[in-house]
């Protein structure tokens, strides 16, 4: 633990939803959810208005039509995405060479380790990042939490979210962790909760009371050990600015090309507890499942999934690589395929003892090809460029109709034009990217 408040949890607010209303005008102060849009689809972010009708991170998309069905339901745009994340940690790295990014929205910061860094001024320091980060990114904000160590900087940020600051004094680090539900420790979900619940344990001061032994019985040897130490705030694990491990994967070539799909599967999941496996010894989860398939004329496809948060639980990893199977004409055969996880943090955000994991969407995904300029199809959200009108967006498609709303970030709310979906005129566009 350090004497001074120098780590940083940077969390960029309802990032993805966020990114949509800066760039859509007409969705700005609207409820926005992005993620899957099939009936199978989960929710990867909600703006702040759609969350105030308990719209979550993870829910299923129908349940969230159900409680908003006024907001936006738009698939995921992930260049705009990543080119925000990009200006962001650039910005970062200007203040300190420890920079730890978790995913593309959040990252630990070392300031210590920046020229002539003076923990009396933590609270100006944090104020121009947070300012110099809404310029650069055309608006986006930041929470922020400083602290001591990193589990404290990461609780403290959620304090004042959204756009706002909070600083744990060194030496009240326990005092601010005590009156807390016990579920703000990460790794302590829904089912670990209502373990903790059973016998009454349902704050962090609770929680503390208990013997490590204790907790071992209830939670097992890892899990409760680390708990233990958690909630009396003992973290000493330092930012680490690369990770010499960027993935985890698993990939094996038969001998003779195979098109059962079950017996994939069975392949598939057996990676998957393989993947999981190396990820727990080494402390690490992933959020990004990603599936490597080499046909029998050697061509290679791969698909990707991104979870709203990290997970090292086999079952979910397995899941959504099935579903990434699920797209792909196999009726040739494989010759190779591979599981992997990539998006490391070093520790899990999902529940530590999850039976029932929410199916895998593999419409929410992030495809590793370019787009192709005439899309296979059309999504609520993608950018558009149309020949004569210009740039836009998908409002909406189906029976042959295409629907877009022509406006971008530097715009004023555009209009709305319908056209057929094969119109040689309308093309993917990057409204979200670049400034004319």
């Amino acid at each position: 633990m350090r004497s001074t408040a120098s780590i940083m949890h940077l969390d960029l607010d309802a990032f993805f939803a966020s990114v949509e209303q800066r760039d859509k005008p007409s969705l700005r102060g609207r409820p926005v959810i992005v993620g899957g849009i099939g009936p199978r689809g989960v929710v990867a972010t909600a703006s702040y208005e759609a969350r105030v009708h308990g719209v979550r991170s993870a829910m299923r998309t129908a349940e969230a039509r159900a409680r908003c069905p006024h907001a936006a339901f738009l698939g995921g745009r992930f260049d705009a995405y990543r080119e925000a994340s990009r200006l962001v940690m650039e910005r970062l790295r200007e203040e300190s060479d420890l920079i730890e990014p978790l995913s593309l929205d959040e990252a630990f910061v070392d300031l210590a380790a920046a020229d002539g860094f003076d923990p009396a001024n933590v609270e100006r320091i944090v104020e121009r990042i947070r300012a110099d980060i809404t310029e650069v990114t055309g608006g986006l904000t930041a929470s922020v939490g400083v602290a001591s160590s990193k589990l404290m900087a990461k609780i403290a940020s959620e304090i004042n979210k959204p756009d706002g600051v909070f600083v744990i004094a060194p030496g009240t680090e326990a005092d601010v962790l005590a009156p807390m539900q016990a579920t703000a420790i990460p790794g302590v979900g829904p089912a670990t909760a209502e373990r903790l619940r059973r016998v009454g344990i349902l704050t962090v001061d609770e929680l503390r009371r208990q013997s490590e032994d204790e907790l071992v019985r209830l939670l097992g040897q890892a899990s409760g050990r680390s708990l233990h130490r958690l909630a009396r705030a003992d973290d000493d694990r330092p930012v680490l600015a690369s990770r010499e491990t960027k993935s985890v994967s698993v990939e094996d070539t038969f001998e003779q090309d195979i098109s059962d799909r079950l017996q994939l599967e069975a392949i598939i999941e057996r990676m998957a507890r393989n993947v999981s496996a190396r990820l727990r010894k080494n402390g690490m989860s992933g959020r990004t499942v990603t599936l490597k398939m080499r046909h029998h004329d050697f061509e290679t496809h791969t698909r990707s999934s991104t979870l709203p948060h990290p997970t090292d639980n086999a079952r979910i990893l397995a899941t959504i690589a099935r579903g990434l199977l699920a797209g792909e004409d196999i009726s040739n055969g494989l010759r190779l395929i591979g599981v992997g996880v990539s998006g490391l943090a070093d520790w899990v955000q999902d529940d530590l003892f999850s039976a029932d994991e929410e199916e895998a969407d593999d419409e929410f995904e992030q495809q590793e090809e370019a787009p192709e300029v005439r899309p296979t199809r059309w999504y609520p959200g993608m950018d558009v460029h149309h020949e004569d009108r210009g740039d836009g967006w998908v409002w909406g498609s189906g029976l042959g109709r295409v629907t877009v709303r022509f406006e971008t970030r530097w715009t004023p709310p555009g209009p709305v034009h319908t056209f057929r979906a094969d119109d040689p005129a309308l093309g993917a566009g990057h409204t979200g990217k670049f400034h004319p």
